[in-house]
C-alpha cells in the first residue's frame, strides 16, 4: 500500500478545515440566544462538542482533488457534519445504544432530557437540507441531485437503515454479509456521500466520481472496523465514550465475529483498495491518501 507524501502536512490540513468548517457551521445555525433558545443550545452542545470533522475533512479533500474550492465545497461540508451530528444523537439516546458519553461529554439527552435530544436531532437533520440548498450552482450537478445525494444517503435505505440492522442484531450471531451489511449502511453510506459530493461541488468528471464513490466506499467501511477494533482495545477516555458497548450488549463487531488480528488485515485491505481507486487522480489526491492511511492508524 502506497504511503501518502511525507511532504503533507496532514495535521495542518486537518487544523485548518475544522477551524473553517467551525467558523461556517457557526454562521449558518441560529444562535443559542434564537427562541426557543432550549433547542438551538442542544444543537449547539452536540455539534460543537468536539469531534473530528472526518466527512467534512474528506469531503474538502475530495473537492480539492479535483480542483475545486474549499468555499464552493463548504455548505455541502457543514451539511454533512449536522446529519453525522443528528445520527450520534439518535444513536445514544436509551432506546437506541443508551450511552452517556460522546466526544468526552455528557451526550445530548443526559444534559437536556430525551425529549430535547430527539428534537435536537430532528432540527439538525432538516437543518442539513436548508444548508445544502445554498450551496452554488455547479454545472455538472444541479440542486436537486445533490439534494437527492443527501437525502438518499440519510435515509431509510442508507444511514436509518443501518442502524435498524444494528438495533435488530443485538443479542444475535450475525455472519460477516450481514455485519457488512450494517457497516455499510451506517458508516459507508454517508462519509462515501461526503467523498462524492466534494468532488460534485468541484464539477468533476463521471470518471473521477465513480472513482471517489469506490474510495468512500472502502475507506467508509475500514473506518467502521477499526471503530469495532478501538471499542475493545482503547479505554473510554481514549475514545470519548464509552468502551466496551459492543460486547456488552453483545453486538456483532469484526472482532467477535473474525478476531482482533484478522480485523486489521480487514482494514487494511480495505485501504489499499481505498488508494487504488486515487490512481485516476495520478497524485493530486494527497490529502485522500493521507486521510485514508490516518484513519487506519487512528487510536480514537
Amino acid at each position: 500500500m502506497a504511503a501518502p507524501k511525507k511532504s503533507f502536512d496532514l495535521n495542518q490540513f486537518l487544523t485548518t478545515r475544522t477551524d473553517a468548517v467551525n467558523r461556517a457551521l457557526d454562521q449558518f445555525l441560529p444562535s443559542e440566544k434564537t427562541k426557543p433558545a432550549t433547542i438551538h443550545k442542544a444543537m449547539r452542545y452536540s455539534l460543537f462538542a468536539g469531534g473530528k470533522r472526518m466527512r467534512p475533512a474528506v469531503l474538502l479533500a475530495a473537492a480539492e482533488a479535483c480542483g475545486g474550492t474549499d468555499a464552493a465545497a463548504m455548505p455541502l461540508a457543514c451539511a454533512v457534519e449536522c446529519i453525522h451530528t443528528y445520527s450520534l444523537i439518535h444513536d445514544d439516546l436509551p432506546a437506541m445504544d443508551n450511552d452517556d458519553f460522546r466526544r468526552g461529554k455528557p451526550t445530548n439527552h443526559k444534559v437536556f432530557g430525551e425529549g430535547i435530544a430527539v428534537l435536537a436531532g430532528d432540527a439538525l437533520l432538516t437543518q442539513a437540507f436548508e444548508i445544502a440548498a445554498q450551496c452554488k450552482k455547479f454545472p455538472r450537478y444541479p440542486h436537486d441531485q445533490i439534494i437527492l445525494e443527501i437525502a438518499k444517503a440519510s435515509g431509510s435505505l442508507q444511514l436509518v437503515g443501518g442502524q435498524v440492522a444494528d438495533l435488530e442484531g443485538e443479542n444475535k450471531k450475525l455472519s460477516i454479509a450481514e455485519l457488512k451489511f450494517i457497516h455499510e449502511r451506517k458508516t459507508s453510506a454517508l462519509l462515501g456521500c461526503a467523498v462524492r459530493l466534494g468532488g460534485m461541488s468541484a464539477n468533476c468528471s463521471p470518471a473521477q466520481l465513480k472513482a471517489l464513490t469506490e474510495f468512500g466506499y472502502h475507506v467508509g467501511l475500514a473506518f467502521q472496523v477499526i471503530d469495532d477494533i478501538l471499542d475493545v482495545t482503547q479505554t473510554s477516555e481514549q475514545l470519548g465514550k464509552t468502551a466496551g458497548k459492543d460486547v456488552a450488549v453483545q453486538k456483532a463487531t469484526y472482532p467477535a465475529i473474525v478476531g482482533l488480528e484478522k480485523s486489521r488485515k480487514i482494514a487494511g485491505q480495505l485501504t489499499a483498495k481505498a488508494f487504488a481507486a486515487l490512481k485516476i487522480f495520478r497524485g493530486k489526491a494527497v490529502a485522500l491518501e493521507a486521510l485514508a492511511e490516518f484513519l487506519l492508524k487512528r487510536d480514537k
